[in-house]
């Protein structure tokens, strides 16, 4: 068999452990180790997957990982999502669909602070969908709303799928995260006009809160309640980041101490809380440090496979603009994305697709980071695998998942009209990072 064909069979097979329902870590360092072995010997399987396992876990460009994590779950067992949905809520509230719409603003505010799109979605799920369902708002749409609505924390830094792209190509996670900025709040402001659409074609979806809009004076006096604080620690914390102040794991570590302070000042965490912050980081930095650790396995048995190279070589020989052949990878990006969780869909293809898109085709390696995390914020919304419906639906246990994936395709519209627009006019994403970093 050759290597070529040895990876194919080896893909087929993690392929076929993902449906048995295996750990992600353990299929990819397993079809890894074993493809290795049968092209190299086992031997050399062993002393690569021993040294690999060593130097992705001593990797300090990783230690940023735990630090982001910790600053999120903090914020996320502290009540922090409460005040920022009652922000929102003032400032939208008096809108048709208002209670989406500021579910939306505050996702995004929170996603800003937490970084995680499952523990946005179910904070503000929490808070939004009683309020929603008050009101009768249909409950695909309240559903779906906040689920597209965590999406957002994967644009908006702090972003863990930004810090596995850079540190997985090298790129500067600071450009990275500056680059996902404009986009995230495209995404947003997108979501609130399909909102706004949506409800003023069918008015029964999302009735009126019949509240008026809120003075000047009242949205200060909201924005005081505890959040120009956490705001402070976000810009202090990403601000330092992109100034060049702090390293991408400082800037985690003083947006942890600092959302941790004001908490504590503010006595929205106990020790309970913390304890539950502290077991849930140690949980989800495990998960993605074993993930990242099985992907390198896994990639170098696909490098050995040359698999990379001989898509790059054809893709080189395609007679297709380069418009159409990244196309083609889009696609095949969004149909990856409904079918496996983020993290793992970025280890597994980044060490594909990178070398053809930003080797072979030219395109910017930021941007085309970007562009990734857009098509994972689709597919965190989009049946079968969308994994924030999911969380939705453990948060509303009385809506059926069916009821949530219905809702949702007026903002998987929204995303890809977005998505169409970053691949039109790539300024939207380079603008900001080339401007203020060289």
């Amino acid at each position: 068999m050759s290597p070529t064909m040895a990876g194919f069979v080896g893909v087929l097979a993690f392929i076929v452990f993902l449906c048995l329902r295996m750990p992600i870590a353990i299929s990819m360092g397993l079809v890894g180790l074993v493809g290795f072995s049968y092209l190299v010997t086992p031997a050399a399987a062993f002393r690569m997957m021993a040294s690999e396992f060593y130097t992705s876990w001593a990797n300090y460009s990783l230690s940023v990982i735990p630090m982001f994590v910790l600053m999120g779950y903090l914020a996320y067992h502290s009540g922090i999502g409460t005040r920022l949905f009652k922000f929102a809520y003032t400032v939208v509230g008096h809108l048709g669909g208002g209670l989406a719409m500021a579910s939306q603003v505050a996702c995004a505010i929170f996603g800003a602070v937490c970084g995680s799109s499952t523990a946005t979605t179910a904070t503000i799920g929490s808070i939004a969908l009683p309020e929603m369902k008050k009101y009768h708002y249909n409950d695909s749409l309240a559903t779906a709303s906040v689920a597209a609505g965590g999406a957002l924390g994967i644009l908006i830094p702090p972003s863990a799928i930004f810090v596995i792209y850079g540190v997985s190509t090298e790129q500067s996670i600071s450009k990275l995260f500056l680059a996902g900025i404009t986009p995230g709040i495209l995404l947003m402001i997108a979501y609130m006009l399909m909102i706004y659409v949506v409800n003023k074609l069918n008015p029964t979806l999302c009735p009126p809160s019949g509240e008026p809009r809120a003075s000047g004076r009242e949205v200060l006096a909201s924005l005081r309640d505890g959040l120009i604080e956490v705001i402070a620690v976000f810009v202090i914390s990403i601000g330092g980041l992109f100034l060049g102040y702090f390293t991408p794991t400082e800037a985690g570590a003083v947006g942890a101490a600092g959302v941790l302070l004001v908490t504590l000042i503010g006595r929205t965490m106990n020790w309970e809380r913390f304890n539950h912050a502290l077991k849930d980081t140690t949980n989800t930095t495990a998960m993605i440090l074993f993930m990242v650790a099985g992907a390198i396995i896994f990639t170098r048995f696909l490098g050995i496979s040359r698999i990379p190279s001989e898509i790059a070589e054809w893709v080189g020989g395609l007679a297709l603009p380069r418009f159409f052949i990244m196309l083609i990878i889009l696609l095949i990006y969004l149909f990856l994305g409904a079918l496996i969780e983020m993290i793992p869909l970025i280890l597994l293809t980044v060490p594909i697709f990178y070398p053809v898109v930003v080797g072979t085709l030219g395109y910017d390696p930021i941007w085309f980071g970007v562009i990734i995390c857009m098509t994972v914020a689709i597919g965190v919304i989009t049946p079968p695998v969308g994994i924030n419906a999911y969380v939705i639906r453990g948060v509303a246990k009385d809506v059926p998942l069916g009821t949530v994936f219905r809702g949702v395709w007026p903002f998987i519209l929204a995303a890809v009209i977005v998505t169409v627009l970053l691949i039109a006019f790539p300024q939207i994403v380079t603008t900001l990072p080339n401007y203020l970093i060289n």
